[in-house]
């Protein structure tokens, strides 16, 4: 400090040199022992939603917001502003800028509705997608539910450098950037803070998945927030394959941060379960993966195997075929196809084992098909136990259940009592290639969507802290390709549960899809640009396929769950709600003008009970609403009080009541004649709370 005060008194500009002595007070009073991070200002939040008028602050209609205008004077649609930087003037169409809010100013929320899907139309239970930038949205779920929500599950961006995978002030952060991992730092901060007013103090976890990039950071991070937790760090295996990496080992791990709060348990373990070895017996792909094992590396493996067409059963496995020999020549067997180890891209590899070996592992239930691409070199997938997995088995390891049709074993790792999981998982089932991508691409039927989690992985990690719980209430703010909602279904599925999930996610369509774009000349709320954003072309879709039971193209899904005999195209007996968040006009708010855009709010603030309540574009705003199917009512016009509490009578199911007027004393004298729980005032109730974004 000493020479810092030596360099400012060289300053010879008075006005500066107090400048400086401030900045570097406030900077040593500051310091902080442990994890130290540039704490930037948060993101700018286009208001789409609100009218461009005088006095506005606007920022030009792209993707990245580098500058706000103050609007001077409209004239037909050109719009005369003055930069808030410099003070220059400007023009603008009004097709070319929206409204902004800046850090700060309080902006107010409602949630469209976009879409439904209703699986269960006997059920109260609906889950809810909300298309959002994800602090606005946490600001907005605080005030519905501070303290109310069981676990929140997160998979945030993983900062990776080598490329640009999330987005801080509208732009993607480069891997070059000298202040990624301070931005990564600040724009977590930010959300788990407000994750923190969400969950329940007394009984609730936070659960957050990441990679080496930033877990030491985020275990810190972590530390500072909660400092009342308990707080561990488990290793995960999601890829036994591995990650090659230039001069780097390769990386088949991920890890899970788990923050417990107050008497939060976890589950242990069942008899058939296990984190160690793998709930199911381990089948590996019987295709060597490895770029030295093509077909002239060993030629005594490399043979054809014969596949019933119609049962997808292993017929017979034929004799070895000299590498100068073409392997269209092997003979025929009739119904059968000849399958040969073949990559996508037309290489001939080998298979793990020689014939010999491979018929003894057939005869015993070692060796199966599961699965088939029709337009693929090797159109079917073949799987075997490895001899480490057959030693196990044989010792006595794996309880053997049974055996499926084609004569392949069914077998779950035995343990003699229930225990509590480990801090090392290395489970089948866990794996992203298998249980992620190649499951959100049979839903999606494309590969645009990349690293999804496993849904076993989730449903699994979920489970520990929900499992007695269920009627729980599960949030993520980072929904990806909606996995948690998929598995939080899973769980009500097995144990008839009542869990409820809230997804957040925001709409981005990715750098190199925005380049397209802005070349084919669309913005961002243009209706080309929307539809390909994550939220609409994933998300969403995967939750209403999974609960149909179909893809996106109307097919029945394939397969079955593992872990339970429900058939995937059977979906789920549940119901979900699709909303964006938009933003409303203060003054029309005050006015009442707004009531029906604020009816989605409502209704998640009493709990999201049976379908959300609507009212046409062009009816009239009713003088009271009875709403038992959504244990809500709202007094629209406090004329009618003696009405609507006669109604509310025929109610007792009712817990929720919304009252409109100005008197803060009516308020409180209507509120205390009514037998209910909640009662809130509107608008005020909404003008004062509901405001998001504002310094608090």
């Amino acid at each position: 400090m000493a020479i810092l005060d030596d360099l400012i008194m060289k300053v010879e500009d008075p006005v500066l040199r107090e400048r400086l002595k401030k900045e570097i007070h406030k900077a040593t009073k500051h310091k902080k022992f442990g994890l130290v991070f540039e704490e930037h200002l948060p993101e700018c939040t286009p208001l789409y939603d609100v009218p461009i008028k005088k006095g506005s602050r606007i920022a030009p209609r792209d993707t990245e917001i580098k500058e706000t205008y103050t609007v001077k004077s409209i004239e037909g649609d050109t719009v005369l502003c003055i930069s808030n930087t410099d003070k220059t003037e400007h023009s603008f169409n009004m097709n070319d800028i929206f409204v902004v809010a800046e850090f700060g100013e309080p902006i107010y929320p409602y949630l469209k509705p976009i879409d439904t899907v209703c699986n269960a139309p006997d059920s109260d239970l609906w889950h809810t997608l909300i298309e959002a930038d994800n602090y606005h949205a946490l600001q907005l779920l605080e005030y519905m539910y501070a303290g109310k929500v069981d676990c929140i599950y997160i998979d945030p961006p993983y900062n990776k450098e080598d490329s640009k995978d999330w987005k801080y002030n509208c732009n993607y952060v480069d891997g070059n950037d000298m202040y990624r991992h301070s931005k990564w730092l600040s724009m977590m901060e930010r959300r788990l803070n407000l994750a923190k007013k969400l969950l329940n103090p007394k009984d609730s976890v936070l659960i957050v998945t990441i990679d080496e990039l930033e877990y030491l950071h985020l275990g810190m991070l972590l530390e500072q927030l909660f400092p009342e937790a308990r707080i561990q760090m488990v290793s995960t295996v999601i890829n036994r394959q591995g990650t090659s990496r230039t001069n780097e080992f390769s990386r088949i791990n991920e890890y899970i941060y788990f923050v417990m709060l107050g008497a939060c348990e976890i589950a242990p373990l069942s008899k058939s379960e296990t984190y160690t070895e793998g709930k199911e017996i381990r089948w590996i792909t019987l295709r060597r993966s490895n770029a030295s094992n093509t077909r002239d590396a060993r030629p005594n493996q490399f043979y054809p195997i014969y596949v019933d067409r119609n049962t997808l059963h292993i017929k017979a496995i034929g004799e070895v075929i000299a590498p100068d020999v073409d392997k269209n020549t092997v003979p025929e067997i009739e119904g059968c196809d000849a399958v040969f180890p073949i990559r996508d891209d037309g290489t001939e590899m080998l298979w793990g084992v020689v014939p010999e070996v491979l018929k003894q592992r057939l005869q015993k239930g070692y060796v199966k098909v599961c699965g088939y691409h029709a337009k693929k070199p090797q159109p079917y997938v073949i799987q075997y136990l490895t001899s480490g997995t057959i030693e196990e088995l044989e010792n006595g390891t794996y309880d053997i259940l049974g055996k499926n049709e084609d004569g392949s074993i069914i077998a779950v790792y035995k343990q003699s009592k229930a225990m509590m999981p480990k801090t090392q998982w290395d489970i089948a089932e866990h794996d992203s290639s298998y249980y992620g991508t190649r499951l959100i691409k049979s839903i999606l039927c494309s590969n645009r969507f990349t690293f999804p989690k496993s849904l076993y992985a989730v449903k699994d990690t979920l489970n520990f802290f929900v499992s007695n719980k269920k009627n729980a209430l599960i949030l993520d703010f980072f929904a990806g390709s909606g996995t948690t909602m998929h598995a939080v279904n899973m769980l009500n599925a097995d144990d008839d549960g009542h869990r409820r999930c809230i997804m957040v996610t925001n709409n981005e369509i990715g750098e190199k899809a925005e380049k397209q774009m802005k070349a084919a000349g669309y913005r961002p709320g243009d209706k080309e640009w929307e539809d390909i954003g994550i939220a609409r072309y994933a998300t969403w879709p995967r939750t209403v396929c999974s609960i149909e039971g179909h893809d996106i193209n109307g097919k029945p899904l394939k397969g079955k769950y593992i872990g339970s005999d429900k058939p995937m195209a059977d979906g789920f007996e549940s119901n979900a709600i699709y909303f964006k968040l938009g933003f409303l006009d203060k003054n029309a708010v005050a006015l009442g003008r707004q009531f029906k855009e604020l009816l989605g709010v409502l209704w998640m603030k009493a709990g999201a009970i049976g379908p959300c309540p609507h009212l046409a574009k062009n009816a009239a705003i009713p003088d009271m609403m009875i709403l038992p199917e959504n244990k809500m009512a709202i007094l629209v016009n406090e004329v009618v009080y003696a009405d609507f509490e006669a109604e509310l009578q025929k109610h007792p199911e009712i817990e929720t009541v919304y009252i409109v007027t100005d008197s803060d004393r009516g308020y409180r004298e209507m509120a205390r004649s009514l037998n209910v729980e909640h009662t809130y005032q509107l608008y005020r109730d909404y003008l004062d709370n509901f405001r998001i974004n504002h310094r608090r």
